[in-house]
């Protein structure tokens, strides 16, 4: 029984005596009456929506990943997984492994990657590494940026649903004064709205420093994010199965990663 549960409400929306930090997104919703909440904002949405009920299953639930990928194949022209990071909602890391493609490495792009060949004397095999991180994500809201490209180097498919892909959100382009349909890096989204520096020098991206920046980007746009897939996504059917169109198109080549852009 939900009304049996300890009843949250966002600060600044109706909580005495309280008010919402910028950026906090759903961090800043925080205990008010128990059982019967006097909030008309809380008792007017669906129980799907209802940011008091949001709140009590948002920590576990919400996951934000990132990966880098080495050149394998010829001309190292195919993309294939050489290390993973997850995090949680608050930014841990709860996985960061080396991966060891399937195929000989022909092109390590450490420029952009930041593996070299001794990152791989500790390598785990591929499909360790990818039973071990769908594990992870199994039941998880993901989020990540451009996530089509980690889902299509893990060889897996999640639920559209169930993902999060800040690289195709108009509300952090409008934040961060960006035109709405431009394909936004996440290196632009950091240095605008989290006023941060990311991917900068020589030695390749961080794969942890860029899950917890979307992670970031996401937790600043989150409530309004999910009010407005709420409305446009359709129902859950019993057994979903995810659109695999968004996860072809694989833009993970140097040319692209070396161009800042927006």
């Amino acid at each position: 029984m939900i009304g049996a549960l300890l009843h949250l409400h966002p600060a600044g929306e109706g909580a005495q005596g309280t008010s919402r930090r910028a950026g906090d997104g759903l961090a800043a919703l925080i205990p008010c009456t128990p059982y019967l909440c006097p909030e008309p904002l809380c008792r007017r949405r669906p129980l799907s929506l209802n940011p008091c009920i949001l709140a009590l299953l948002r920590p576990a639930k919400y996951v934000a990943i990132d990966c880098e990928m080495v050149g394998t194949g010829p001309g190292g022209r195919r993309s294939e997984l050489a290390r993973c990071s997850v995090v949680n909602y608050e930014g841990d890391v709860v996985y960061d492994k080396y991966v060891r493609p399937e195929l000989p490495v022909a092109d390590y792009r450490t420029r952009w990657s930041g593996i070299t060949r001794r990152h791989m004397k500790s390598a785990i095999p591929f499909r360790a590494a990818q039973a071990e991180i769908l594990k992870i994500l199994k039941d998880k809201i993901v989020v990540g940026h451009a996530i089509h490209n980690d889902f299509q180097a893990l060889k897996y498919f999640h639920p559209k649903d169930r993902t999060r892909d800040t690289s195709r959100i108009p509300l952090l382009n409008q934040k961060a004064g960006i035109p709405v349909k431009a394909n936004a890096s996440l290196k632009s989204l950091a240095k605008h709205l989290l006023h941060k520096k990311i991917q900068v020098g020589c030695k390749g991206h961080s794969s942890v420093e860029d899950a917890q920046t979307t992670m970031e980007l996401y937790r600043l746009v989150e409530v309004e994010w999910e009010e407005e897939l709420a409305t446009s996504l359709p129902p859950r059917s019993p057994s979903p199965v995810a659109d695999s169109a968004q996860y072809m198109d694989d833009r993970y080549w140097p040319a692209d990663l070396n161009a800042d852009g927006l």
